[in-house]
């Protein structure tokens, strides 16, 4: 069986790598040139780990390649994934233009049955809009629809499309759901569950399982906020809350505000969406409210602990919105980093991967060679990502480095009496506030 992929960001390209990891032919495409011949040069033009060896053994094995040809590419396979992006438009809703160019050229192409399966992210209704697409514009050949999200996490995506928690398959012909149980066999070895439903229903598990994770993530950074109102511990109390088999422990870690492509795009979509037929989803409202509440109170907590920011030097680790990725979409980091700047701030930063992409966006800072280059001069430092390579600094030598040993440790990734007893003032999030200088 040929395969087909179209698109060829995060999710189509580790759709189509993984797919022929599988043992099936694929064929990604995309329109941008630069993008192709990235990848047929050996080189991916998204940074996710384990991706780049996929890619090289089956590239070798004959099972993948990589074109601009869109119409080769439809008419010599018999399935065609959709994965193109929906990103948010001005009033938050989902931009689906790209999706539906795809559907329109798809149909063009066709020359036989064909199985179309959309794995972007779309709003309720929208894989039979793309249905209603292609039934004009395909001169009668025949062809099936299916919705099939994807649920992978930036960081973790091989891993997570190879060893899911579920398959979601949304369709209304039996003859596409026997082609979706063959094309994702492998996975009936490891019992991996499969929700075999309605377009409509596919469509709508993609966003609640979203949304509540964004709503998770907002408690527990709520449930922060007032443990440090209160004098509690917040990581105690994520763990009581774990513990209860109701809850479980996933996603209770806080912070300062989810980022990165899915779940912003994916609240404002779901509310713009659910706003348009009448309904006032009040929960999701306050998610997205107390997101971006949060980005504000970390600022504040770097004002109150120098001072006031004006003229002072700000070093920040961290800029993607989450290890192990380049994305610094709606990054809480570099959220942080604008509000500094509007107070007149200078910012010293590092990241493992992404300072190429913020360069594009904040030119003026200044990008330093390492954590410890970072910290020199610096009247704070402030950890704003979770990577590993930050959860074991020496802070002893940070500590030299700084002009004031203040640190500001927005992942919690640092044991406060340690930082105490090295002469910090240390503050965390949902945590006591230790200041040395009092």
């Amino acid at each position: 069986m040929k395969i087909c992929v179209i698109g060829t960001g995060y999710v189509g390209l580790v759709t189509g790598v993984c797919l022929a990891d599988f043992g099936l032919e694929v064929v990604c495409v995309d329109k941008d040139d630069s993008k192709i011949d990235l990848l047929n040069s050996g080189r991916t033009p998204i940074c996710e780990p384990g991706l780049d060896d996929v890619i090289e053994r089956n590239v070798k094995a004959g099972r993948l390649s990589f074109t601009v040809h869109i119409k080769k590419a439809v008419q010599e396979s018999a399935v065609v994934f959709i994965a193109v992006g929906t990103p948010s438009n001005e009033d938050g809703s989902a931009d689906l233009q790209y999706i539906e160019q795809a559907a329109a050229e798809i149909a063009g192409y066709m020359n036989d049955h064909k199985v179309v399966v959309v794995k972007s992210t779309v709003p309720v209704g929208t894989v039979r809009k793309i249905g209603e697409i292609i039934r004009k514009n395909s001169k009668g050949h025949s062809f099936d629809i299916v919705s099939n999200p994807e649920f992978l996490r930036e960081g973790s995506a091989v891993y997570d499309f190879m060893h899911p928690d579920k398959v979601v398959i949304g369709c209304d012909s039996d003859r596409a759901i026997v082609v979706m149980k063959e094309i994702y066999r492998p996975l009936y070895l490891i019992e991996t569950p499969f929700i075999i439903t309605n377009i409509e229903t596919a469509e709508t598990i993609k966003y609640a399982c979203n949304c509540f994770l964004a709503t998770k993530i907002t408690f527990i950074n709520e449930m922060a906020n007032l443990c440090e109102i209160v004098g509690a511990d917040v990581h105690t109390v994520a763990r009581g809350m774990g513990l209860d088999r109701r809850i479980g422990p996933k996603f209770l870690h806080p912070g300062p505000g989810y980022g990165g492509s899915c779940l912003p795009k994916d609240t404002y979509a779901l509310q713009s969406f659910v706003s348009g037929k009448g309904y006032d989803f009040m929960v999701l409202k306050a998610v997205i409210e107390a997101n971006e509440r949060q980005v504000a109170i970390m600022a504040k907590k770097i004002q109150r602990a120098v001072k006031g920011v004006s003229g002072k030097t700000i070093g920040v680790l961290g800029l993607a919105f989450k290890q192990n990725t380049d994305d610094i979409r709606e990054s809480a980091a570099v959220k942080i980093i604008r509000s500094l700047l509007k107070e007149r701030a200078n910012v010293r930063c590092y990241d493992p991967l992404a300072m190429d992409n913020t360069r594009k966006i904040l030119p003026d800072i200044k990008y330093c060679e390492d954590e410890y280059d970072t910290a020199r001069g610096c009247d704070a430092l402030v950890v704003a990502t979770e990577w590993n390579q930050f959860r074991n600094l020496d802070l002893e030598k940070i500590k030299d480095l700084l002009n004031s040993p203040v640190l500001l440790d927005l992942r919690n990734l640092y044991d406060p009496e340690k930082a105490r007893k090295l002469g910090f003032t240390y503050e965390g999030v949902g945590r006591l506030t230790i200041d040395s200088r009092t």
